[in-house]
C-alpha cells in the first residue's frame, strides 16, 4: 500500500479548479527531496520541441496536460485499479531544456533521468516532441537494450532531415538502435499511415527486423488481436512504451504538430494502453500534444486520460517492487 502523503488531492476536498496543478494532483517531488527515494513512479514533464520540423508548440503540452489532468479521479472506471494506493506516485516537476540547443537540451534529459532511475523510479514521461524520446531511452537503456511498444502514426526511423540533421522529431527511434539502446527485435510500431516521401523507414525496419502493424492491419485484426501480438514481441523483459498522440484521429485529437487522418477513435486509444497489462514497462512516454492547435484542451485530456490508463498498467505488473 501506498504512503497517505502520495496521494492526490479529492475532488471532494478541494474544487478541480482551484489549487496550483499537478499531474493528477499527485504531491511535488522535486529531485532534491528528501522523499524523493520514497517515489516509486514519477512523472515528468518534458517542455521541448526543438525537434520538431513543422507545426511547433509540444513545448507547452507538459502545462496543459497538468492543467486537464485535474479530471482524474482515484479509480479506473474500466479496470478497478487504484493506482495512487498501490505504489507512491508524484510528480516530479519539468525538465529544464535549453530551447536553441538540442545537443545541451539532450543532455539535460539524459542527466535528469539519469537521477530519476538512481533513485530506483520509474518515469512515465508527458512531452514534448518525440525526440524527447531519445534521451529518455539514453537513461533507461544504457545497461542493455530495451524493447518498445509505440503506438503512432509515424514511425520516427528517417536517418536525417534537411540534408544531414540527425535529430529530430522523426529520427529518434533510428538513433536509439544505432546507440544499442534498443533491441529491433523486440520493437513493435502500431498504427503507421499516412502519406510518405519515400521507403526509407520502412526499409529500414525491415532490415533489422521491427514489425510495422499498419493501420489498415490494426483495423482489420482489431485491438485484442494487435496487442496479444505486440504483448508476445517484448516478451517479458524490461520494456518501453512510447505514445505519440497523432497514433489518434485527428477528429479526437487535433492537438497535434503532423496530424494523419485515419486513425483509431477515442476509446480505441484508451484499449490499446489498457492492453498493455502484464508487459514490464521501465517507462512510458505520452508526446506531441500540442495546444496551440487545440485551446480548447479536449486533446491533453485525451492525453493525460492515456498516461493514467499507463500508470494503471506500470503499478500492476512488471518493474519495482519496494
Amino acid at each position: 500500500m501506498s504512503d497517505p502523503f502520495f496521494h492526490p488531492v479529492s475532488g471532494f476536498d478541494l474544487p478541480r479548479y482551484a489549487g496550483v496543478p499537478t499531474f493528477m494532483r499527485l504531491p511535488h517531488v522535486e529531485l532534491d527531496d528528501t522523499r524523493l527515494e520514497e517515489v516509486d513512479i514519477g512523472i515528468i514533464g518534458v517542455p521541448w520541441d526543438s525537434g520538431t520540423t513543422n507545426r511547433p508548440g509540444p513545448r507547452h503540452g507538459p502545462r496543459q496536460l497538468r492543467d486537464m489532468s485535474t479530471m482524474i479521479r482515484a479509480q479506473n472506471g474500466a479496470t478497478g485499479v487504484r493506482p495512487f494506493e498501490t505504489l507512491n506516485c508524484a510528480d516530479l516537476g519539468d525538465v529544464p531544456p535549453n530551447p536553441v540547443d538540442i545537443l545541451d537540451s539532450m543532455d539535460r534529459i539524459t542527466a535528469f533521468y539519469d537521477r530519476v532511475i538512481a533513485a530506483g523510479i520509474r518515469p512515465l514521461t508527458a512531452g514534448g516532441d518525440h525526440l524527447s524520446s531519445l534521451p529518455i531511452l539514453r537513461s533507461l537503456g544504457k545497461q542493455s537494450p530495451l524493447g518498445m511498444i509505440h503506438f503512432d502514426s509515424h514511425t520516427d526511423l528517417f536517418n536525417s532531415y534537411f540534408g544531414g540533421a540527425k535529430y529530430t522529431h522523426g529520427t529518434p527511434f533510428r538513433r536509439a538502435i544505432e546507440e544499442g539502446l534498443l533491441d529491433p527485435k523486440r520493437v513493435i510500431q502500431i498504427g503507421i499511415r499516412g502519406t510518405a516521401y519515400d521507403s526509407e523507414d520502412i526499409d529500414f525496419a525491415t532490415s533489422v527486423g521491427i514489425r510495422i502493424i499498419c493501420i489498415e492491419e490494426f483495423f482489420d485484426r482489431g485491438v485484442k488481436d494487435v496487442m496479444a501480438e505486440a504483448r508476445d514481441i517484448v516478451g517479458t523483459a524490461p520494456t518501453y512504451v512510447s505514445y505519440d498522440i497523432d497514433f489518434v484521429d485527428p477528429t479526437f485529437a487535433p492537438g497535434t504538430g503532423t496530424p494523419e487522418v485515419g486513425g483509431p477513435n477515442s476509446f480505441e486509444a484508451l484499449q490499446v494502453a489498457r492492453f498493455l497489462a502484464g508487459v514490464d514497462i521501465v517507462g512510458a512516454d505520452l508526446v506531441e500534444v500540442s495546444p496551440p492547435f487545440d485551446p480548447s484542451g479536449s486533446t491533453a485530456f485525451l492525453g493525460i486520460s492515456i498516461l493514467f490508463e499507463m500508470l494503471c498498467c506500470m503499478v500492476t505488473t512488471g518493474g519495482l517492487n519496494r
